[in-house]
């Protein structure tokens, strides 16, 4: 098969479109013939080998959103057949014995991930676990359904079991144009919390507000805190949704109010944050909350809400996987709103 993989980092120019040997199954594992994969910021930072997951390995596939047909099944499959249509949760946690991808569910340690760690999307057929392979409905598209792993699940676990968000509170999310805040927009504001976006430009601001967001501005122009607490009448929001790290980490710590809590599922300006102000954290309670993994039943959970919601899920454009390169450099311009999606 044919597959966009790299053997050593480097830029976008170390991705090769090359022939690869066919995934085979394990007994509780299935072949995904790839319809669709899209891109997520792991990908780029891996290959440039600024950071590495655990357990990470070359040469590598990436491409942890997968979506496809069903072409092959092992001998102790259950429960999917020849065809079906799925969407792959691309975490290794809880995957039987029998499957090929056994043994790498430690959370806190060397926790596999489709595309993180082992062979992802980035090819024509996948070898996915057959407990991690979910219907999709047949009047989804692949291009809807390629959106949901990766930031939905993202965005449900930082803002439901980590930050207890609940109707009525607000919540302040950042880098609106990323998959992962689209989600957390959309997400929160289902479950009847107040949104607050910013974004890196007034275009994506608009495109924020079309997706759900109450108010959103400009974070390179205006004054986010002081911006954050005019937006609630000077009480500041009850959680700020990070996955943006050090550019903006004392603009979010200061946009918070009593008990606020801040969210970080990520760190694409930088690995180091520094604490603004001692005495602001303890005197208003302000909690610091790492997300960690997602359980494999949150995944279930998600997408069943995800699939039968009316939810928007952008796709700023799509290319051919032999052009990986190409979209890769999009992402890392950030000349982009919404998923970038591969199609082999």
């Amino acid at each position: 098969m044919k597959a966009l993989q790299y053997q050593h980092t480097g830029g976008p120019e170390v991705l090769e479109y090359v022939d690869v040997d066919d995934p085979t199954p394990g007994a509780h594992d299935v072949i995904v013939e790839v319809a669709a994969t899209s891109l997520n910021h792991l990908d780029v930072v891996q290959r440039n080998g600024w950071f590495a997951m655990p357990g990470f390995t070359l040469p590598h596939i990436a491409g942890m959103d997968v979506v496809g047909t069903v072409v092959e099944l092992g001998a102790g499959v259950t429960g999917l057949a020849v065809g079906d249509r799925v969407v792959v949760d691309p975490s290794l946690a809880e995957v039987a014995e029998g499957s090929k991808l056994a043994g790498m569910g430690d959370l806190y340690g060397t926790l596999g991930v489709i595309g993180g760690t082992v062979a992802g999307g980035y090819a024509e057929r996948c070898l996915v676990p057959a407990s991690h392979a979910h219907h999709i409905p047949d009047s989804m598209s692949w291009e809807h359904a390629v959106c949901f792993p990766t930031a939905w699940l993202t965005a449900w676990h930082a803002l439901f079991p980590v930050g207890r968000l609940v109707e009525g509170e607000t919540m302040m999310v950042h880098a609106a144009g990323s998959g992962v805040s689209m989600a957390a927009i959309q997400l929160a504001r289902h479950a009847g919390a107040r949104v607050l976006a910013t974004a890196g430009s007034d275009d994506k601001c608009e495109k924020a507000l079309a997706l759900g967001a109450d108010a959103a501005c400009n974070n390179r122009t205006t004054d986010v805190a002081a911006w954050a607490r005019e937006q609630t009448q000077g009480a500041g929001v009850n959680m700020v949704f990070d996955h943006v790290g050090p550019a903006l980490w004392a603009q979010s710590m200061f946009s918070l109010g009593v008990r606020g809590r801040l969210v970080n599922c990520g760190n694409t300006t930088g690995d180091t944050a520094t604490i603004p102000s001692l005495g602001f954290m303890f005197h208003m309670g302000i909690q610091i909350l790492g997300s960690d993994p997602y359980r494999t039943t949150e995944f279930a959970q998600a997408w069943s809400v995800y699939a039968n919601g009316s939810f928007q899920a952008p796709v700023d454009s799509v290319y051919a996987l032999a052009d990986g390169a190409d979209a890769q450099q999009k992402m890392e311009r950030s000349d982009f709103f919404g998923k970038i999606v591969l199609r082999p």
